[in-house]
C-alpha cells in the first residue's frame, strides 16, 4: 500500500511469455498489493508462465477481445479486489516497471488522479529505439490532440498508465472500443469529466519480442485517433453527443 491505498497493476498481454519475467520481476512488491495478468487468448504459453510466477489473478480470454477488451477485463478485476490505485503496464517489457512506485506515489498524495508514463518526455522514445515514422506519427496525433482536446500531454499513446479508483467512477469505459483506440478514447473521458493528467519521463525499449502494431493498424489507430478528438471537440461545444463520452450517474 502507499498511504494506506490499496495498489494494484494490471497487465494487458497479448503473447507475452518471453517478457512476462523479466517484467514481473520489477515490479516493486514491496508496495503492490495484487497484481492481475489477463490474457487475450495468446498463442504462447503466456498462462502457463503467469501460473508459474506465482500470479494469483490471472484471466484468459478464450478468444481475442482486442486489446481495448484486455484493459477492460484488467481494470474490472482491480476494482472488484478494492484497489484505490491501479497500474496498467504492458507486460512487454517495453516500459519500465520501476516507474511504478513514483506514478502511484503521485496518485496516492492526491497530488494528480491520473498519471501516464511519457516516452516524449526528455529523449526516451528514439535512444530507444522508436523507429522514426512512429515518433513523427506520435508527435504529429499528439500536436493535433492537443490543440482540439485543449491540453498540453507530450504523449498521448503511452500504454503506462495510473489511475485513482475515483476516476472509474465517473467514467464508463465500457462504452469505449475494444481495439486500440482504447486508450485515446478513456484519454477523452479523463479530460471530460474533469480530472487532470500528471506525466513522468519514462525510458523505453524496443526490440523483437516488444509489442507493436504494424503500420496498417498504425493507421487505422490513427484514423480513430483523429476521430476521438473530433467528437470531444464537437461534445465540448454543443454539436454533439456521444455514448463513450457521458458520464456515469
Amino acid at each position: 500500500m502507499i498511504n494506506g491505498k490499496k495498489l494494484v497493476v494490471v497487465l494487458p498481454a497479448y503473447n507475452a511469455a518471453q517478457t512476462l519475467e523479466k517484467t514481473y520481476r520489477e515490479i516493486p512488491m514491496d508496495l503492490v498489493d495484487e497484481v492481475v495478468l489477463v490474457d487475450d487468448a495468446s498463442k504462447d504459453d503466456t498462462v502457463a508462465k503467469g501460473k508459474e510466477l506465482g500470479i494469483e489473478h490471472i484471466i484468459r480470454h478464450e478468444k481475442n477481445r482486442g486489446y481495448g477488451g484486455n484493459q477492460k477485463s484488467c481494470y474490472k478485476k482491480a476494482l472488484e479486489l478494492g484497489a484505490d490505485i491501479v497500474v496498467m503496464l504492458h507486460p512487454d517489457y517495453q516500459y519500465t516497471p520501476m516507474l511504478i512506485a513514483s506514478m502511484a506515489g503521485i496518485i496516492a498524495n492526491e497530488v494528480y488522479p491520473v498519471v501516464y508514463a511519457s516516452r516524449i518526455l526528455g529523449k526516451g522514445a528514439l535512444k530507444g529505439g522508436m523507429p522514426m515514422y512512429k515518433y513523427i506519427f506520435n508527435r504529429c496525433l499528439t500536436l493535433f490532440q492537443n490543440i482540439l482536446i485543449n491540453q498540453k500531454l507530450s504523449e498521448y499513446h503511452t500504454g503506462y498508465r495510473a489511475f485513482s479508483k475515483e476516476v472509474f467512477e465517473k467514467i464508463d469505459i465500457e462504452a469505449n472500443s475494444d481495439d486500440f483506440v482504447f486508450d485515446n478514447q478513456m484519454t477523452a473521458q479523463v479530460f471530460m469529466a474533469g480530472f487532470e493528467i500528471a506525466e513522468v519521463t519514462c525510458p523505453t525499449k524496443y526490440f523483437d519480442e516488444a509489442s507493436s502494431i504494424n503500420f496498417k493498424r498504425s493507421v487505422t489507430y490513427g484514423l480513430g485517433v483523429l476521430l476521438t478528438s473530433v467528437q470531444y471537440r464537437l461534445q465540448k461545444l454543443g454539436l454533439g453527443s456521444y455514448a463513450y463520452l457521458q458520464m456515469k450517474k
